[in-house]
């Protein structure tokens, strides 16, 4: 059965739920999460969506994206798909939130009210290859410049919350870091 996620108003509040696949189909805006990991440096770790994923495949994004299910939480749905994604247990932070509509090349559509999360990790991740083909460390400079060269090879949303990203990612402790 298709994971569903919940339909919320522009406050957030939940109206229902849909399958993921109608949800981005018809452009009904749902709750998302996204996670961004930070090492001791204070790089990000991005990962490259998997090619076969049937929307933004292929794309570099953040650490992780997906969405919480009917009656879960969206800090428990973080740590669980930061663990399903990337093979990473690690205490993560809600930062801020933010909505965004996109269309995207395949004729679907993201409208969703995402809440970000951030997290301290040092260490390799172990991906799954259904989730993620690639990944890697990056700066927030080196992103920042490579999102205005090369903006194609990223994931809309990525780029639509970088601003708020910087700005918190600055104030963000360097203390609690989690490791291997």
């Amino acid at each position: 059965m298709e994971d569903q996620v919940i339909l919320v108003d522009e406050h957030d509040r939940e109206t229902g739920m849909a399958g993921k696949t109608a949800a981005h189909r018809y452009g009904w805006r749902h709750r998302a999460l996204s996670i961004f990991l930070f090492d001791r440096a204070g790089r990000v770790m991005m990962q490259q969506r998997a090619a076969s994923k049937y929307h933004s495949g292929g794309l570099w994004s953040n650490t992780c994206c997906s969405h919480s299910r009917p009656g879960e939480g969206t800090a428990s749905a973080a740590r669980r798909r930061l663990q399903e994604e990337m093979g990473i247990d690690c205490e993560l932070s809600e930062m801020f939130s933010f909505v965004y509509r996109a269309n995207l090349p395949n004729g679907l559509i993201e409208h969703e009210y995402d809440h970000v999360f951030f997290g301290r990790y040092d260490g390799e991740p172990v991906i799954n290859r259904d989730e993620a083909d690639d990944w890697k460390w990056m700066t927030m400079s080196s992103l920042e410049a490579d999102i205005k060269k090369r903006p194609a090879v990223y994931s809309y949303w990525l780029a639509a919350c970088l601003d708020k990203v910087r700005v918190h990612s600055a104030s963000y402790g360097r203390e609690s870091v989690c490791s291997e």
